[in-house]
C-alpha cells in the first residue's frame, strides 16, 4: 500500500472535492487559496488513464469557444450523426436520461442560445487563460504549458468562406482571429505540407501538456496543504433535511462542511448518490498519441471540418477528436479510429506513419447546451463543478475560481447564471 493509499489523514475537513481531474483540481487550488481545508477524492491514480485530463489535447486559448449546440443541428438524421463514421455520432437508445437531454439540447440548437452560449464560454476562456498565465510561472508548472497560437485548417472551400466571412463578428467578440494569406501558413510550418482550402490563425492558441500539467499541479496542491486522496471512491451520502451531514466511501466517511462534485463523467451518478439530479450525458473522445513524424506540425492545428486537433508533445505527436453520444463505455472503436487517420491524411496528405504510443479513449460529461454545470443544488452544502464538454482544460480554471467566490461568498468574476445546474428542470420525465 503506497501512502497515497493509505487511510485519509482528515475526515472532517472545511471541502470535500469529488474528483481530481482537471475541473476538481482547480476547485481545491481556489478553495484552498481562500483559507479553506481541502481534500481530494480520486477514484483512480492522479492524472490516470480513467481521466479525461490524460489523453486529451489539452487545449486551452480563446479558440474553440462555439458550444456543441451549434444552430442547424437539431435534426441529427440529416447532419448524418447517426452514422458511426460521422465526426459527432449519436446511438439512439431507450434511455429517459439520454431523451431528455436530446430534447434540451435540441432546444439549445438555435441562433440566439448559440450567441448566449458563446458569450459565456469566451468570457469563461478568457478567464482561465489569464489564470493559467499566472499559475504557469511556477518553474515547476511552466514546462507543461505553450503557447505558440493555433492554425485552424479548412479542407472544403465552402468551410473556408464561411469561417472567413465569420472572422469580424468573432473578432468583435474578443478573439484575436485573422485569415492567413498566401504563403503564411508555409511560413508558420515551414515542414508540414497541407491540402485544404484555407486556413485562420489565432495568436492566443495554447496547450498543456497532459496528464503532466494535472501532476505537477497536484504536487503544487499537495504543498499547499491540500490533501489528495488517490484510489477511492464515494460510494454513498448520508443527507439530512437538505443537507450532507457524511460522505461513505470505500475507505471509511467523510464529515465535511462542504462538498463538490467535480467527478467528470461521474459526476451524474455520484449527485444521484445524494438524490441530486443532473442533466449531464458522457461524450467519448478518442486520442491516438505517435512518434512525432519530420513533416509535422510545430504547433496545435485543428482540421476543422473532421473535428479533428494536432497538438506536438515534443517527441510526439497527439491526434485527438471524434465526438461520440453512447453512454459510459470507454471501449476504443477500431473503426473511429481508422476514420481519424483517414481525416489527417485527407488534410496532411503527405505526414509520414510513425510508431503508435498509445490509442486511448475518455469521457466528457456535457450539458445539452454545452455550457458548464457549476452552482449549488437542492442540498444547501452540495455544489456541481462539471459538464465542460471536450473544453474542459480551457474552462477548469474559471470554473475553479468560481466554485471558491461562491462557498466564500465574493462577487464572481463570472457570471453564475447562465451556468445554474437547475437550468434543464422544465422537462422532467419522458414517455417511452
Amino acid at each position: 500500500m503506497t501512502s497515497n493509499e493509505a487511510a485519509p489523514v482528515r475526515n472532517s475537513p472545511d471541502v470535500v472535492v469529488v474528483g481530481g481531474g482537471v475541473a476538481g483540481l482547480f476547485c481545491a487550488y481556489y478553495l484552498r487559496r481562500s483559507g479553506a481545508s481541502v481534500t481530494v477524492l480520486e477514484r483512480g491514480p492522479l492524472g490516470g488513464p480513467q481521466s479525461c485530463s490524460y489523453g486529451n489535447t489539452g487545449f486551452v486559448g480563446t479558440h474553440g469557444a462555439a458550444p456543441l449546440a451549434e444552430p442547424g443541428m437539431r435534426s441529427l438524421r440529416t447532419l448524418g450523426m447517426l452514422s458511426a463514421d460521422a465526426p459527432f455520432y449519436v446511438k439512439l437508445r431507450a434511455d429517459r436520461e439520454f431523451l431528455r437531454w436530446l430534447v434540451h439540447f435540441g432546444r439549445a440548437c438555435t441562433p440566439l442560445d448559440a450567441a448566449a452560449g458563446f458569450r459565456t464560454l469566451i468570457a469563461m476562456k478568457k478567464r482561465s487563460l489569464d489564470i493559467l498565465l499566472e499559475l504557469c510561472e511556477s518553474p515547476s508548472i511552466a514546462d507543461t504549458f505553450e503557447s505558440p497560437g493555433i492554425v485552424l485548417a479548412y479542407k472544403t472551400a465552402q468551410g473556408f468562406a464561411d469561417a472567413s466571412r465569420a472572422v469580424s463578428r468573432t473578432v468583435a467578440n474578443g478573439v484575436p482571429l485573422r485569415v492567413l494569406g498566401p504563403g503564411e501558413l508555409d511560413e508558420l510550418e515551414p515542414k508540414t505540407r497541407f491540402d485544404i482550402q484555407g486556413a485562420l490563425y489565432n495568436p492566443e492558441g495554447a496547450y498543456l501538456h497532459v496528464p503532466e500539467f494535472v501532476l505537477e499541479f497536484g504536487k503544487l496542491l499537495r504543498g499547499m496543504g491540500v490533501e489528495i486522496c488517490e484510489h477511492i471512491e464515494v460510494t454513498s451520502f448520508a443527507v439530512s433535511g437538505s443537507k450532507v451531514e457524511r460522505l461513505h466511501t470505500n475507505r471509511g466517511d467523510f464529515r465535511p462542511r462542504d462538498v463538490v462534485i467535480a467527478a467528470g463523467a461521474w459526476s451524474t451518478e455520484c449527485a444521484r448518490l445524494a438524490g441530486v439530479g443532473l442533466t449531464l450525458q458522457p461524450i467519448k473522445g478518442y486520442s491516438v498519441t505517435m512518434d512525432m513524424p519530420p513533416s509535422g506540425p510545430g504547433r496545435p492545428v485543428l482540421l476543422s471540418e473532421g473535428r479533428m486537433a494536432m497538438v506536438p508533445l515534443g517527441d510526439r505527436l497527439r491526434i485527438g477528436g471524434r465526438l461520440e453520444l453512447t453512454g459510459m463505455s470507454t471501449a476504443v472503436s477500431e473503426r473511429r479510429v481508422r476514420g481519424m487517420l483517414r481525416t489527417v491524411t485527407e488534410y496532411l496528405p503527405e505526414l509520414e506513419e510513425t510508431q503508435t504510443r498509445e490509442t486511448w479513449s475518455g469521457l466528457r460529461p456535457c450539458a445539452p447546451d454545452g455550457l458548464p454545470v457549476i452552482g449549488r443544488t437542492g442540498l444547501r452544502n452540495l455544489l456541481v463543478a462539471a459538464g465542460y464538454g471536450h473544453i474542459g482544460m480551457g474552462l477548469a480554471p474559471a470554473g475553479g475560481e468560481l466554485v471558491g467566490q461562491i462557498l466564500a461568498g465574493e462577487t464572481p468574476t463570472t457570471n453564475p447564471v447562465p451556468l445554474r445546474p437547475d437550468r434543464f428542470s422544465s422537462i422532467r420525465s419522458i414517455r417511452l
